[in-house]
C-alpha cells in the first residue's frame, strides 16, 4: 500500500491543482510529451525523409500541417522537434542549476572575499544579455545539440547564482544557524540540512520558468543557423528554414512558431502556479 504524501507536499499539490492557469500549462506540456512518446506509433512519416514529389504542399488530410521545401511532413517534424527542444531545455537548465546552486550557496553562506570574487564574475556575465552571451559561446564552441545545451546552460547560470546567494545570505544570518555554529555543527551539515532545503522552492520555480526561456534561446540560435544541425528537426531551425517561404508557404514557419509560443507560455503558467503553491500567502489564480 502506497504511503501517504507528507502534509506539506500534499498541501502544495492541492494548491497547485486549484490553480487554473497552472493546470492549463501542465495540460499543454502533457499533450506535447504524449505526442512525442506516441509519435513513432501514430505518425507514418519519417521526419527526415525528403519527398520531392510533395514539395510545399498545403495542409491536407494526408499532411495536416503541410510539407516543407523538401517534401517532409511538417506535423511529424514539429512533433519530433519537440523531443529535441525539450531535451535542450531540460539539460540546459539542469546544467545551469548544477553550476549556479552550489556556487550561489558558497557565495552567500561564506561571504567575505569569496562572495566578492564570485559576484564580480557574475556581474561581468550579467553585463551581457542572456541571448548575446549564448550567441558568443556558441560561436566559440560551434553548432550542435551538445554545444547549444552548454551555451544556453552557461549563459543562464548567473541567474541561479544570484537567486541562491540571496537565500543563503538570509539563512546564514538566522539565530538557529549561529546557534548550530556555536555548538560545533560542521559547516557542510548546516548547508545540507538548513541552507539547501530553503533554496529548493525558489530554485524549482526558477527552473520551471527557465525551461521556457532556454527553449526560446535555443530556438533563437537555431533561427540564426547556429543551433542544431539540419536535418535534425528543431523548432528554431525549422522557423529559420521557413522564413524564405513566409509569403508563399506560410505554414512552414507558422506551425513551429506556434509550438514555441505554446511551450514557453505553458512553462510560464506552470511556473507562476508553482510560485503561488509554494507560497500560500500568494493569491491563487
Amino acid at each position: 500500500m502506497a504511503e501517504p504524501l507528507p502534509p506539506r507536499r500534499a498541501g502544495v499539490l492541492r494548491r497547485l491543482g486549484r490553480h487554473r492557469t497552472a493546470t492549463a500549462g501542465a495540460a499543454i506540456l502533457a499533450a506535447f510529451v504524449a505526442a512525442t512518446v506516441l509519435a513513432p506509433l501514430v505518425l507514418p512519416h519519417d521526419p527526415n525523409e525528403a519527398d520531392f514529389d510533395r514539395v510545399l504542399q498545403r495542409p491536407s488530410a494526408a499532411h495536416p500541417l503541410g510539407t516543407d521545401q523538401l517534401g517532409r511532413d511538417l506535423l511529424t517534424r514539429v512533433v519530433y522537434g519537440a523531443r529535441v527542444s525539450f531535451l535542450i531545455g531540460i539539460l540546459a537548465v539542469a546544467l545551469s542549476a548544477a553550476i549556479g546552486v552550489p556556487v550561489g550557496v558558497i557565495s552567500g553562506y561564506q561571504g567575505g572575499r569569496v562572495d566578492i570574487a564570485v559576484q564580480r564574475v557574475v556581474d561581468l556575465m550579467l553585463a551581457f544579455p542572456g541571448f548575446l552571451l549564448a550567441l558568443t559561446l556558441i560561436s566559440v564552441l560551434g553548432v550542435g545539440v551538445t554545444n547549444v545545451i552548454a551555451s544556453v546552460g552557461l549563459a543562464t547560470a548567473p541567474t541561479y547564482i544570484r537567486l541562491v546567494r540571496g537565500v543563503a545570505l538570509s539563512i546564514a544570518s538566522q539565530v538557529y544557524i549561529e546557534a548550530a555554529r556555536a555548538v560545533g555543527v560542521p559547516e557542510a551539515r548546516i548547508i545540507r540540512r538548513h541552507v539547501l532545503p530553503n533554496c529548493l522552492p525558489p530554485v524549482i520555480v526558477q527552473s520551471t520558468l527557465q525551461l521556457g526561456a532556454a527553449i526560446l534561446t535555443a530556438a533563437g540560435l537555431g533561427f540564426l543557423g547556429l543551433g542544431v544541425r539540419p536535418p535534425t528537426p528543431e523548432w528554431g531551425t525549422m522557423l529559420g528554414e521557413g522564413q524564405t517561404y513566409l509569403f508563399s508557404s506560410w505554414y512552414i514557419a507558422t506551425f513551429p512558431g506556434v509550438a514555441i509560443f505554446l511551450t514557453v507560455m505553458a512553462f510560464n503558467l506552470l511556473g507562476d502556479g508553482l510560485r503561488d503553491a509554494l507560497d500560500p500567502r500568494m493569491k491563487l489564480g
